[in-house]
């Protein structure tokens, strides 16, 4: 993916100046990557919504900064929300159950924390008018095979009903595929298998997956800030890899364990139908 321009990046600043931004599963990965780069900007503070108090806790000792607010709490506890969304004028939402097995096997959990939770920040914007709300999404959204997915999917149709019903909030999706650093990926399987000198776990030696580095992630999110308009769909350009040629990066020792339930054998990062209604730019697929 093509790096932001600085005419972007000064947009971005202006975009930023002074407000108050909520992350919402800020704690997570993707979520504390965006909270240390965020703060690089002239904001007057980052809040971080999460229910993880140990992932809190760990971001409270890598930030040194009196901006950052941490806040302990559910996308399901309407009453929290209320409070985390006073005043906050750009909402990134990032909270969300996102292991595919795990997700499979609790699908009330996945169901109420996808789409109820996404549910209770836009009824929630509706009250307090953010200026911006982003939500954030997967490549397997995009003709969905998956219980993940498909309430991806229905999170990005939620934002796009509030882009078009919720004034003057601007509201928009990126969606993008795996990337590589984030906590209970494959590399960190296959880092654990290794250590234990074990075959590292392939589904299909023919699988594919695109990939970007967690910096590259965080930049395309904030990249896309002022771009937002009306419910777009933002879609960077990312690179498929064979899953078993990475794999060979670090062990050849491999063995196959066989497709999980609804798993694709490619993942694609937009259906035919949305490419007929997407502009293509050169980094990035935008889905009007």
């Amino acid at each position: 993916m093509k790096k932001p321009d600085k005419i972007k990046n000064q947009k971005l600043v202006r975009e930023l100046n002074g407000k108050n931004v909520l992350i919402t599963g800020g704690a997570g990965s993707i979520g504390s990557a965006l909270t240390k780069k965020i703060l690089k900007f002239p904001v007057r503070t980052v809040r971080v919504l999460d229910i993880d108090e140990h992932a809190l806790f760990k971001l409270k000792r890598e930030i040194n900064d009196k901006r950052l607010r941490l806040l302990l709490g559910s996308v399901l506890d309407k009453d929290r929300i209320q409070v985390a969304l006073q005043k906050a004028e750009v909402v990134i939402h990032t909270a969300a159950v996102k292991n595919i097995e795990i997700t499979e096997y609790n699908p009330i959990e996945t169901i109420e924390t996808n789409i109820n939770g996404t549910v209770n920040i836009i009824k929630t914007i509706i009250q307090t008018k953010p200026k911006i709300f982003l939500n954030i999404s997967t490549d397997k959204a995009a003709d969905p095979s998956t219980l993940y997915g498909s309430t991806k999917r229905i999170g990005e149709k939620l934002t796009t009903w509030a882009a078009n019903h919720v004034s003057p909030t601007r509201s928009a999706t990126v969606r993008f595929g795996n990337v590589m650093e984030t906590r209970g990926n494959v590399f960190e399987v296959w880092e654990e298998e290794k250590k234990k000198n074990l075959p590292l776990s392939i589904t299909h030696p023919s699988m594919k997956r695109y990939f970007f580095k967690i910096d590259e992630a965080v930049d395309f999110v904030l990249y896309c800030l002022p771009l937002i308009k009306n419910g777009e769909i933002f879609i960077p350009k990312m690179k498929s890899y064979n899953v078993k040629e990475l794999a060979k990066k670090i062990s050849s020792n491999q063995k196959i364990i066989g497709i999980r339930e609804g798993e694709k054998m490619d993942e694609i990062l937009l259906s035919e139908s949305e490419k007929s209604n997407a502009i293509e730019k050169s980094n990035m697929w935008i889905i009007k």
